[in-house]
């Protein structure tokens, strides 16, 4: 066990794989940034996602907050092709069936205007003639491509995908592959959420 645990927010880039080990020469992971001994990431954020992740070294955290039972809110900006409608914000917030899941109850609303965010590298595609959209979407889940996989079945494919915050942490003034140690306050309200939803 170790003495001094360590918690810290990382701003991923996209492309950079949420795991120390590099699989082959051409993947980028954490440890083209964060120089930290035995720290791994509470949850994952694929690949081709943006945003924060945790790190830890205190297994009992990680466990909680990875854990579904607990439900920890996670909230993303989902950049989207087309301006999906009513009816698809209304079945993204009931929970839509992606294979033989059905997904539970989420947050959703339609951003009207593109949230400040870096420039991703490389840009999406953009279709002329194809409009796009932000959608602000909290989970209280992460299975697998959750996010993209709910946006595909209401017929609105995502294009860029930022995660914002998990529970009471978020971006704030952190700039895209900065990361810093989590404050006095981020830990104190870290350490008392909820043990059961």
């Amino acid at each position: 066990m170790p003495n001094h645990y360590r918690y810290i927010i990382f701003y991923k880039p996209y492309g950079v794989l949420s795991q120390f080990t590099q699989e082959t020469p051409k993947h980028t992971t954490l440890k083209h940034y964060i120089d930290i001994p035995d720290v791994y990431p509470v949850g994952r954020l694929d690949w081709d996602s943006e945003g924060l992740l945790l790190l830890t070294n205190n297994g009992q955290l990680q466990h909680r907050l990875a854990n579904p039972k607990f439900g920890h809110q996670r909230t993303y900006w989902v950049q989207v092709e087309r301006i999906p409608n009513e009816d698809a914000i209304n079945k993204l917030q009931r929970g839509v069936k992606i294979q033989d899941y059905r997904t539970r109850p989420a947050q959703v609303r339609l951003l009207s205007e593109s949230p400040q965010l870096p420039e991703r590298d490389p840009p999406i595609r953009f279709r002329k003639n194809v409009p796009t959209a932000w959608l602000e979407m909290t989970l209280t889940e992460g299975k697998n491509r959750q996010v993209r996989r709910m946006t595909a079945a209401v017929g609105f494919p995502t294009l860029r995908l930022v995660r914002v915050s998990i529970c009471n942490l978020n971006l704030d003034n952190l700039q895209l592959g900065q990361w810093r140690d989590l404050t006095v306050s981020e830990l104190e309200l870290l350490h008392n959420l909820p043990k059961t939803n």
